[in-house]
């Protein structure tokens, strides 16, 4: 399949000469600040090895993809950033948390 039809979900083809087929532009949620947001911190073990997990960020994957990177190099480790999540390898809860904290967020877990 080309890559000019992935987007297109479910139109296969229209009789109508003045259709317009309107593509999903995937509006990204607005950032909200520090103060308003409450993450999950939470401990994991993902393929037998631990981490950190931050769940529940409201705003953008850029802002998300910053606070990943600012986490990742305070902490001096890996991570990554995918659906949604932020994680951060190795056991590290209490350094994550008080770094969050120190941002401003409001942390549980």
């Amino acid at each position: 399949m080309s890559n000019k039809n992935k987007n297109k979900s479910g139109v296969v083809y229209s009789t109508n000469p003045d259709y317009q087929y309107n593509e999903f532009e995937g509006d990204e949620q607005e950032t909200l600040p520090p103060a308003q947001q409450k993450l999950y911190v939470r401990r994991e073990v993902r393929n037998g090895k631990p981490c950190v997990v931050i769940k529940e960020f409201v705003g953008s994957s850029d802002d998300m993809k910053s606070l990943e990177k600012a986490l990742k190099s305070h902490c001096g480790v890996g991570g990554s950033a995918k659906d949604g999540d932020i994680i951060i390898q190795g056991d590290l809860h209490a350094k994550v948390k008080s770094f969050l904290e120190g941002k401003g967020y409001k942390t549980k877990g």
